[in-house]
């Protein structure tokens, strides 16, 4: 399998780029998000790969990161995702974001990408809820935060303590987000005080 390939952008349209690397044009498709904005014509780059292959189809999907990579290749463990459509998932939504969304039940937010509905939103935000960490998307959330001196230990510390007392993971990080955007706690315990509020 080929890991990654580095080389020059030689072509770019509307879902690909050709990638040339020793005199060798290799078709990659590559999120949309990328085209013209991370990626342009006579960049040098690395693009990790996912190699699909069909019986009448091999088709290599690529990435700029590791990171984009292996959430790519979890939302192929959902059931009715293929290649194409986990492409269109990562097109729309970067990898922070998808991990934030399903974390926080926003099947709404999920469904906005290509070829994702309702039905299948619902679908990953149920197989793969588990496989994201919180920890990861609370720190990603607690640098969007309006109120700076909220730092990410006391959003960590008040998530995790909704949680020891029951409350969903989803419904934790709600809370405390909108607890602290709304400038109500910048410590752990005020954070935890005004989530508690938001919940009851």
């Amino acid at each position: 399998m080929i890991g990654y390939i580095k080389g020059t952008v030689e072509y770019m349209d509307a879902e690909s780029i050709i990638l040339e690397a020793n005199n060798v044009g290799f078709r990659i498709l590559v999120p949309q998000s990328y085209q013209g904005v991370r990626v342009h014509l006579g960049d040098e780059v690395q693009i990790f790969t996912f190699m699909s292959v069909r019986e009448d189809d091999i088709t290599l999907f690529g990435f700029l990161t590791q990171e984009e990579l292996e959430v790519y290749k979890l939302l192929l463990t959902v059931s009715g995702i293929g290649p194409k459509a986990a492409l269109g998932v990562l097109s729309y939504l970067e990898p922070d974001a998808l991990r934030l969304a399903v974390l926080t039940d926003d099947d709404k937010t999920i469904a906005k990408a290509p070829g994702i509905g309702k039905k299948t939103a619902q679908k990953i935000i149920l197989e793969l809820k588990d496989k994201f960490d919180l920890e990861d998307v609370i720190k990603q959330e607690s640098e969007t935060f309006t109120v700076e001196t909220t730092d990410t230990e006391a959003i960590s510390d008040a998530v995790q303590a909704l949680v020891s007392l029951g409350y969903s993971n989803s419904d934790s990080l709600k809370a405390v987000r909108k607890a602290a955007s709304s400038g109500e706690g910048h410590d752990s315990e005020s954070l935890l005080k005004a989530a508690l509020k938001l919940l009851f």
